[in-house]
This record gives structure tokens, sequence and C-alpha cells, in this order.
């Protein structure tokens, strides 16, 4: 019997069984905050104008030169940039959409369905949830959504 590879996979097993304790213990003392999604346009002025105009977000910052912006309404926040030299940008792409939750899905529907490119209309979903969806003025599409089975 070779002593030495038992004491290797003890070994190994002792430094892996210690580092994720200590990995686990940084984890639990780490709080993460809300995803902030940066969106690409080549439109920088005309985004903020829809998130603020139309969806009813305030600009926090805006710098021309770095063609970077800030938006937020609430809880929610997106940041808006022009693709810088470094990154091939041709068109604005994402392959999924962005899904805020809201209180009053419906008021928001009716505030907005007129102004907007529908994705599709308000509905009641069989899992709990009012919804639509919309496109933004760079085709980014956004869900707006309400659950149904929570208390407010």
């Amino acid at each position: 019997m070779n002593t030495n590879l038992l004491y290797g996979d003890f070994f190994m097993e002792f430094c892996f069984n210690k580092y994720f304790s200590i990995f686990t213990k940084i984890l639990d003392n780490m709080t993460f905050q809300p995803i902030v999604p940066m969106i690409w346009t080549r439109q920088l002025h005309e985004t903020v104008d829809f998130y603020c105009d139309i969806l009813g977000f305030t600009c926090g910052n805006y710098n021309e030169d770095w063609g970077w912006a800030a938006v937020h309404k609430d809880q929610c926040e997106i940041m808006i940039a022009r693709p810088n030299e470094h990154t091939p940008f041709e068109t604005p792409y994402f392959s999924g959409t962005f899904y805020i939750k809201t209180n009053d899905v419906t008021k928001l529907w009716e505030t907005i369905k007129d102004k907007v490119e529908v994705a599709y209309e308000l509905d009641d979903f069989d899992w709990g949830m009012r919804e639509f969806a919309i496109y933004d003025n760079n085709k980014y599409m956004l869900q707006f959504g309400q659950d149904l089975w929570k208390k407010e």
C-alpha cells in the first residue's frame, strides 16, 4: 500500500475543506447589490430621454465626453453607454430581456402603451405574474411584471 498517496489525498481534502470554509465565511459576510445593467447605444441622449420621458426615470449622471449616463427610478438603475473603440458594436443586442418588477403594472401599462412599441400586451400568466413587454428606442426588450400572489 502506498501511504504517500493516502497522506496526499488526506492533505488535499484537508486543504480543500479549509479553503472552502474560509471562502464560505467571506461570502457569508458579503452582500450583493441589485444588478445594474449597462446597455450600449450610439444614441445616448435619445436613450436617456426615452427612459426619463416615457418611463419616468431620473437621470442621475450624464457625461457626454465619456459617452455614459445612469438613470434610475426607485430601486431600479440602468447605465447607458456608447461602446468604446475596443468593443465591436454594430447594433444594440441582448440575448435576454430586462425584467422590472413593479407594484402597479396595470397603471404603468395604461400610462405608456400608446407611447411605445409593444412586444406583448398586458396579460395574467399561469405562474402568477401580470406582465407586459415593450421595446425601448434601441430595441432592447423591457418586461414589466407584478406578482399576483404577493400581498402588497
